[in-house]
C-alpha cells in the first residue's frame, strides 16, 4: 500500500505502508488496510498513525481529506506536520504556525511604513495637484 501526504507548499510525506489509523474529531476513528474498499473522508483536525513494518509515524492534519482507492491513500490537507508521536507532530506544527503568526506581523508593519512613506512622498511631490 502507498500513501501521499499533499500540503499546499508541496508533498509532505509519501511511503509505502502497511496501514493507517485515521483520527478525526468530527468522524471518529478508523482504519485502513490493504484491499479497503474506496473511501472519502474528512478531516477537521485530527491525525494519521502511518504504521509500516510495525513502526508508526504521526501526521497532525487539519482541514484536509484522506482518499483511498487502489491501495493507495492520498491525504490532502491545509496543513499537516509529522512526527514520531502525536505530541511531537502537533508540536512540531504548532511552531510552524506560531512562525508564521510573527512573520506575517512583520509583514504587515514593513507594509505599514512603506504605506506610511509613499504617502508622504506624494505629499511632498505635489502629485495630484494640478
Amino acid at each position: 500500500m502507498k500513501i501521499s501526504v499533499v500540503t499546499p507548499q508541496g508533498e509532505l510525506y509519501k511511503e509505502n505502508i502497511d496501514y493507517v489509523v485515521v483520527t478525526s474529531k468530527m468522524n471518529g476513528e478508523f482504519a485502513i488496510m490493504k484491499d479497503h474498499i474506496p473511501i472519502i473522508s474528512t478531516i477537521d483536525t485530527g491525525y494519521i498513525k502511518i504504521v509500516r513494518e510495525e513502526k508508526a509515524i504521526y501526521t497532525v492534519v487539519i482541514n484536509g481529506v484522506v482518499e483511498f482507492q487502489d491501495n493507495t491513500v492520498n491525504i490532502i490537507a491545509q496543513e499537516a506536520h509529522v512526527g514520531m508521536n502525536k505530541d511531537s507532530a502537533m508540536d512540531h506544527l504548532n511552531t510552524v504556525r506560531e512562525e508564521r503568526i510573527s512573520e506575517n506581523k512583520r509583514r504587515n508593519v514593513d507594509f505599514a511604513k512603506a504605506e506610511r512613506e509613499l504617502k508622504k512622498n506624494v505629499k511632498d511631490a505635489k502629485a495630484g495637484n494640478l
